[in-house]
């Protein structure tokens, strides 16, 4: 996966439906330990509450969700479809349910609780995420001079970080992974006589695009 969604913060939201409140929480989460925990703080708030229905959806390709209680496949099944659907990844969600007395029906069940996942997800708001390829270099003061104006007007889009001064410059080279070979010709073309960049490490990792969906 190079590119996804995720919610910015945590968010809430509550929607009535035949007298049976639903409050629904959605918040970041990258592993799962963390969305387990999460599930347990709401269980703890929610304690008098019939359903606490769970469910997470992770960048890795982690995903699960519980009915806690509900008909099978109309309440966690519904919750985590929606958000594979939509590409939002990295989040964990709990729609708590207040029964009100009237049986909704698996129909009426799935779009209560796909209803307040949306909610609570636009609570929240949407972030893009996307991977990025860090390239570690090293090279001399003049180079790097070149390198930072030749890396602001890369058509690709690339950014420098993590620079330390020292005898030489070394520094991070930040850039989508399908732009890994027009970044370093560009490097390259900085440093002069056709040289080569001395790339001391790569690795990939998430990253936060600028912009958002909603807040």
């Amino acid at each position: 996966m190079q590119s996804w969604l995720t919610v910015c913060g945590r968010g809430e939201a509550e929607h009535t439906v035949s007298r049976s409140r639903f409050i629904a929480v959605a918040a970041p989460a990258e592993t799962e330990a963390a969305c387990q925990a999460f599930f347990e703080e709401i269980r703890r708030k929610h304690h008098a509450a019939r359903h606490n229905v769970p469910a997470y959806a992770l960048a890795g390709g982690a995903a699960w969700s519980s009915d806690d209680g509900e008909p099978s496949g109309t309440a966690g099944a519904p919750v985590l479809s929606y958000l594979e659907k939509e590409n939002i990844r990295d989040v964990a969600l709990v729609v708590t349910r207040y029964f009100g007395g009237v049986k909704l029906g698996p129909g009426g069940l799935v779009r209560a609780y796909t209803q307040a996942a949306k909610l609570a997800v636009e609570a929240a708001g949407l972030c893009a995420v996307a991977m990025r390829l860090v390239l570690t270099f090293e090279m001399d003061y003049a180079s790097y001079h070149r390198a930072e104006a030749l890396v602001a007007a890369f058509e690709g889009g690339a950014a420098l970080r993590g620079t330390v001064f020292g005898a030489s410059v070394r520094a991070e080279l930040v850039v989508d992974p399908g732009s890994r070979d027009g970044a370093l010709k560009a490097l390259s073309a900085a440093l002069g006589g056709g040289k080569e960049v001395a790339v001391l490490a790569e690795r990939t990792e998430a990253a936060r695009l600028p912009g958002g969906q909603g807040g």
